[in-house]
């Protein structure tokens, strides 16, 4: 059965094309079919370390030509990576993990090859961000990604000011050696607001962390360990505003939209008829579904 979906694959590559491939954050099983299929055919692969990605292909008996393309040369390794495909070949690109181009090179090789007529095919796989979100326990269908927090507090305190009043999810990484000084910050923003932290997703000591920010401070105080690899922090949204002070006349003309329309856009509506808080409007309309 996976001979028949491997070959399938194999047998729907093209020439002229550059996979973006995602390979694993941590643990080397959650690799595709399809992500083995394009590795081990590709006339050349892209690799962000090549000392990193000649493991992951050792691990799966793959030999490949690999060309270092990092974030210093990117721009550069374009040009070569156009020839190759103007020479007729298949060219893979991949990151030490995860996916190319998410916080990691890979976009400016991708716009270039695009604007030079080539095909960019993503090739899906292992994610930080999607993994951490699934056990997080939002349900918000809308989140922010906002990538590796500023190092410097004036910085991050900046950041979490515009986040205040957010009523979605923001996923964040942060590094150990930072970490520590970022949920401080975190901590004197959003005393109320929960947090899980993600740490070492896919990996022997992954570990998950759910709370206040004062109850992960804590648990990184205890034990020092939880301090340490990869992380994945995600703030929950704001607790709902108050919409007792919106006037009656605004709750009416809410309650007949949402009868009609999605949610959000009868808020949307409403706020634009009455000059209320949108955020209020479909606060108090998520109320009535409870």
């Amino acid at each position: 059965m996976f001979q028949k979906h491997y070959q399938k694959a194999c047998d729907s590559l093209a020439a002229q094309t550059l996979y973006v491939v995602a390979t694993p954050i941590g643990n080397l099983a959650d690799i595709t079919l399809r992500a083995l299929a394009v590795l081990a055919n590709a006339d050349v692969v892209c690799a962000e370390d090549t000392r990193v990605t000649a493991q992951l292909l050792a691990a799966y008996g793959i030999q490949a030509k690999l060309v270092s393309v990092r974030e210093h040369n990117e721009q550069q390794m374009a040009d070569k990576i156009i020839a190759f495909l103007s020479d007729g070949l298949t060219v893979a690109q991949v990151s030490d993990a995860g996916t190319p181009a998410v916080c990691d090179p890979g976009a400016k090789l991708a716009e270039r090859v695009r604007e030079a007529g080539f095909a960019v095919v993503p090739i899906v796989g292992a994610s930080a961000v999607m993994g951490a979100l699934s056990v997080a326990g939002v349900a918000e269908p809308n989140f922010h990604f906002n990538g590796f927090l500023p190092p410097k507090s004036g910085e991050r305190q900046k950041l979490f000011a515009q986040w205040a009043a957010a009523d979605y999810p923001i996923i964040m990484f942060e590094t150990p050696h930072r970490i520590e000084a970022a949920l401080a910050d975190m901590a004197a923003a959003f005393p109320e607001r929960r947090l899980t932290l993600a740490r070492e997703i896919t990996k022997t000591f992954e570990t998950f962390l759910s709370g206040s920010i004062t109850d992960i401070q804590t648990a990184l105080q205890t034990d020092n360990n939880q301090s340490r690899g990869e992380m994945v922090l995600i703030l929950h949204p704001a607790p709902p505003q108050k919409h007792s002070d919106l006037p009656e006349s605004a709750r009416n003309i809410m309650k007949i939209l949402a009868e009609e329309l999605p949610t959000k856009q009868a808020a949307a509506l409403t706020a634009k008829i009455t000059g209320e808080s949108k955020k209020a409007l479909y606060d108090l309309a998520l109320g009535w579904k409870e």
